[in-house]
């Protein structure tokens, strides 16, 4: 498994792209089930609420994820930085991505972080 994080719209996505050449499903829209059989899931962060509002377990699905597709690539937004949101629902989604996050890494081999395009191995080697 990789982890690519970083800001929104730092190159996340453009990096995958032309480093692992996969096909990219969009967290935002694609079937639940689709993600165990991806190679690769952008704006995770998006699948996190998207399973949030339908009152299923965030933590619980990104565990099994992990065990069920370790090939996967995985791009989340890092959205825990800034202002602390007025709504307890917004609030709630950023410690879930937070958890979510940290779950992916543990089972990542590399971990990215993505910054003004530029890549930052974090956790293991470069692909």
């Amino acid at each position: 498994m990789i982890m690519i994080t970083g800001g929104a719209f730092q190159g996340k996505a453009d990096f995958a792209k032309s480093n692992f050449g996969c096909k990219i499903s969009d967290g935002g829209s694609c079937d639940f089930k689709e993600a165990f059989f991806a190679e690769c899931i952008r704006d995770y962060h998006l699948l996190i609420k998207r399973l949030l509002d339908e009152g299923r377990d965030a933590k619980e699905f990104t565990g099994r994820l992990c065990s069920e597709n370790p090939g996967l690539i995985v791009i989340i937004n890092e959205i825990g930085c800034g202002i602390v949101p007025l709504e307890k629902k917004e609030r709630i989604w950023r410690e879930e991505v937070g958890r979510a996050g940290c779950i992916i890494a543990d089972n990542s081999e590399t971990v990215i972080r993505i910054c003004c395009g530029i890549p930052t191995v974090i956790k293991g080697g470069a692909e």
